[in-house]
Parts: structure tokens; sequence; C-alpha cells
């Protein structure tokens, strides 16, 4: 199963303890460190959704299920707390447990987050115009129309909870947004407080996902009568952790199943094998008709056991893999056994890649030779992860299509000007971008791969 690296962002923020709005996630690790949770044994957690815990009372031996809240219930003997009181705690125990409580709730309101009293423009207003009655106020009719200290103390209240939590100003973006405010802004309701930490990650997050298995019951409906196939693939997370994804597609469309986390895992046939089996029987192995996966050994084997445990399951590679896994074998032939034929054909594309990268190393290490660079060319020399498909054809065309701008840097009075701490390498970058052999090898290598790269990337548009 091979890795891809996965560029989505990470919105964890740090250093934001300090400021109003950024002690939510701490409090939940709070509640978690209360002194109670001494006087009970968790047992098992209860759904990953709601994080609740299924405990058992040290001192009366009896098993409960809930949150801190019903656990300080039974506990404390708070009756109305959802949960039957402990009726074998006795005073001192009681006592104890409370002066515990305290000292611990005294250490979290002192180790709270201060909100910061940053100045507002409605406030200034507001002050100017109070400390001086007399005197004419400078606020035009329109502005007291529209209302616009108001509109601006919001955009200031807005602003400081994107700065203070770390979110990113793309969020700004997203139209539930836009669509939340906007609600708020035309209906009356007075008193509202939004949703908290607990809410949005309990109740809210439970009826969202009900949502979206409502919505995609219609596509599920026609996988019986059309079937279905399985898609898998591996990719790595931004902290490196290998997962597995899951993908069903039909007719009807594509629809995530799931992503398995992979880590300290070994991916042999077997392994994938069996992760297969389990989504096949939860979509239902009489639907599936076809696994895809990416033509590596691994995933091979895995779709050869599949196919001997279900024989109307078949296993297919990718075809954007094995394109992919083609054009490597053209631009980057290796001399192996097995491989001499290809070698000997395509030995001099291996050469042509290694100068490009070369050339781009060279100028993109150096800070003053990437200035020279940039003062020539408005595009940038493109750094293709090797992970990424055709990702040697791509520099290839991006080097074809700034191919003046690096001719005219390295005859440039600059270029010599700075060439004197490599000038070795200097001469082979400069020798090879003004060799018009070179560029027709380049072009060539272009030319006759673009069939396998336009396949490439019309299976990647149809896929999004």
């Amino acid at each position: 199963m091979t890795s891809q690296n996965s560029s989505e962002p990470n919105f964890a923020s740090s250093g934001t303890g300090s400021v109003s709005g950024s002690g939510s996630i701490s409090s939940s690790q709070n509640e978690n460190a209360s002194p109670l949770w001494n006087y009970v044994t968790k047992l098992e957690k209860k759904g990953a959704i709601g994080g609740t815990w299924n405990f058992r009372c040290n001192i009366c031996g009896e098993s409960r299920s809930g949150n801190y809240t019903r656990v300080k219930a039974h506990l404390l003997q708070i009756s109305g707390g959802g949960v039957a009181i402990c009726k074998k705690v006795n005073q001192s125990q009681k006592s104890e447990m409370m002066k515990l409580l305290e000292e611990w709730e005294k250490k979290k309101r002192e180790g709270a987050s201060r909100e910061v009293p940053l100045p507002s423009q409605s406030q200034t207003g507001v002050a100017v115009e109070s400390s001086s009655k007399k005197r004419k106020s400078n606020i035009s009719p329109i502005s007291k129309s529209f209302n616009m200290n108001v509109r601006a103390q919001l955009d200031e209240e807005i602003a400081r909870m994107f700065y203070t939590g770390g979110l990113p100003f793309n969020l700004a973006r997203n139209p539930h947004y836009q669509r939340a405010f906007t609600f708020a802004a035309t209906h009356d309701i007075a008193g509202y407080v939004p949703p908290g930490y607990n809410k949005l990650r309990t109740s809210l997050l439970l009826q969202e996902k009900n949502n979206v298995d409502k919505l995609l019951r219609p596509i599920k409906a026609t996988w019986q009568e059309k079937g279905v196939t399985i898609v898998c693939d591996g990719w790595s997370d931004p902290t490196r952790k290998p997962l597995i994804n899951f993908m069903a597609t039909s007719g009807s469309g594509p629809m995530f199943l799931k992503a398995v986390n992979c880590f300290g895992e070994v991916k042999d046939k077997f392994f994938i094998a069996n992760l297969m089996k389990e989504v096949i029987d939860e979509v239902g192995h009489q639907n599936v008709m076809q696994i895809i996966t990416d033509n590596a050994s691994n995933c091979k084997g895995a779709g050869e056991i599949i196919e001997s445990m279900y024989p109307h399951i078949y296993w297919t590679p990718c075809v954007v893999h094995t394109l992919n896994l083609a054009l490597k074998n053209i631009c980057s032939a290796k001399n192996i056994e097995g491989n001499e034929e290809t070698y000997d054909l395509c030995n001099w594309i291996t050469e042509i890649h290694g100068d490009a990268v070369q050339i781009k190393n060279f100028i993109m290490n150096h800070n003053m030779r990437l200035v020279i660079f940039q003062r020539y060319s408005p595009l940038k020399l493109l750094s293709v992860a090797d992970t990424r498909f055709a990702s040697i054809i791509v520099m290839l065309k991006r080097f074809k299509l700034i191919k003046r701008a690096l001719q005219a840097m390295v005859i440039s009075d600059e270029w010599a000007s700075y060439r004197e701490d490599d000038m070795g390498k200097a001469n082979f970058v400069k020798e090879k971008l003004v060799s018009d052999d070179w560029w027709d090898k380049v072009a060539y290598i272009i030319d006759f791969t673009m069939p396998i790269y336009d396949m490439l990337r019309a299976i990647k548009v149809s896929s999004l």
C-alpha cells in the first residue's frame, strides 16, 4: 500500500492559553483530572461520540454510566443528576470529597484563562459621548440609523475569536459561518447562548452524523440493485500516521466509508485482506462486485485472498497508479535484473531528469541564486514530491515554460558574479540551460509521454 502525503491543514494553535476563548478544550481535560475520579473505576468508554464512561463506584461497588457530572452526583449524593446516589457514602467520606473538590476547583479558577480587555471603537465612542453631554455628538444620523458602532464592535469580537482561538482565516469563506451570523442577526433570540464544548462534541455531532447518514440512504439503496465497488488507498496524515481509507462507488456516486489508522501495524497482504473483509461485510458482500487498490504487491496479494473468499468479487489495480508506475519506469528506469531492456532504451531520459533535479536544487538551495532567478521569472520552480502522479513530467513542463527566463539568468552579469563559491556546478547549470540539444531532449520527453500524462489528468479530473 503506497502512501501519499496529505496537505490537509492543521488547525491546532499554540500559545493561546492566556487569552479569552482558549480554555474550552482544557476544561474537559480539567474534568478528567478531578479528584472524584479516584473514587470510581473506569471500565470502558461508551461509544466514540459522547465520551461517556461505564464506571464502578469503589464505595458501593455498583456500576453506572455517564460523564463527570454523573460521577459527581453519584458520589456527593446529589439528587436529580440522572444517576442513582451512592447510599454507602458516610459523612466523613463525603466531607473529604467535598474538601478535595473545593481545593481542586479553587486551583482551576486560579489557573483559568483571563479575558484581555482590548479597546473597542463602539465603547470609545460611548465614553466620549457620555463624558461631555453638552458637546454635540459627532456621530452622523446615518451611523445611528445603521448602528455602525454596534456593527464595528461585533466585527471586533469576531476577529478576536479568530485571533485568540488560532482559527484559519479561510473559515470566513465557509458558507455556514456567514449563514450562522446572518440567522442570528435577522431573528429575535434574546438571551441565546452559543453551544459549548460538550454540546458541540456530543449531541450536535451525533445529530449531524445522523443527518449525513439520512442523506446517504438513497445512494446505499441502489447498491443492492446496481452493485458497488470498494476503493482503498494508503496515505499519511500531517502527523505522519499511516492511514488506509475506504470508499464505495457506484452509478449513484462515490461515498466515503472509513479510514483505518495502521500505526504500528505490518501492512502485509493478510492485514489488508482482513480490513477489506470487514468493509465488505459492512457493505454486504452480495452487493460488492469489485475491489480497486494500487498496484503494490501486498495489495495484489490481499486482492487474491478476497477473490478466494468471495468468488463473485474480483480485484483490479487502479488505472491511475498503473499508469503512474509505467511513467516512472520510463523516466526513472533502474538497471536491475529483468529491466535491462527498458534501462538501455530509457537511460538517457533518466539522465535528463537527473540534470533537471540538480539544476532545480542548485537554484533553490542558495538564497542569492534564487533572488537572481526570481528577477527573471514570474513563475517559481516547482518542488514536486515523488508521491505526486507524473511528478517528473510536471517538473519538466515547468522547465520548458520558463526556458527563456532560465537562459537569461545564466548569461547575466549577476550570475557570473555569484558563481565563485561553486564554479563547477554553476558552469554545469549554464552548460545545460544554454544547450539546444538538452532542451530538444526535454521537449521530446514531454511530447512522447503526453498521452499517458493526459490520461492521468483526465482520470484525476473525472474522479473529483
